[in-house]
């Protein structure tokens, strides 16, 4: 079990193998995969795939895909039934209110561009952040964007460490 300030060996937080060490290849699985409700999964769909976001496997029938981008994940379903998961609030707009996801990113200028050329309303323009760390200050260049539904997506791009300002 890990502690708070532990970082998994696995690596990017991925399940280890029975063995203990990492599970090698493509098929790395996140511990914690975001399932988000939304109201048209064909929207939803051509908004992820601008953030570089790629069909893994999905379920047409019931309205569901598994999506991958460089090691993150994220399922999207478009309930047609009131099922055993189906919220028991009314679903209203905008969705995922209290959160936001950050996805990180090799290139968020590259993405930036993406999401303005297709006429996405930032929430958050691209800046240049630094967080305070207990040792340091690490730096990203980030963006936030609400998806269809409202859901809050931070693309971010690690930009490097600094001494902590003291």
């Amino acid at each position: 079990m890990m502690g708070p300030g532990t970082v998994d060996q696995a690596g990017e937080g991925c399940r280890k193998s029975q063995e203990g060490g990492p599970v090698a290849n493509v098929d790395l699985v996140p511990r914690v995969i975001p399932e988000l409700i939304c109201s048209d999964l064909d929207a939803s769909l051509a908004f992820y795939g601008l953030l570089g976001f790629t069909i893994r496997y999905q379920r047409p029938e019931e309205r569901f895909v598994y999506l991958t981008r460089d090691g993150a994940a994220l399922m999207l379903e478009q309930p047609h039934t009131h099922d055993r998961l189906y919220p028991h609030a009314e679903l209203a707009q905008p969705y995922g209110r209290g959160m936001n996801l950050s996805i990180d990113v090799d290139d968020v200028e590259k993405v930036h561009a993406a999401v303005t050329r297709a006429g996405h309303e930032l929430f958050l323009h691209l800046e240049e952040r630094w967080y305070d760390r207990r040792e340091d200050a690490i730096g990203v260049r980030q963006f936030v964007v609400q998806d269809p539904d409202g859901y809050l997506m931070r693309l971010t791009q690690d930009i490097g460490t600094r001494p902590r300002p003291r």
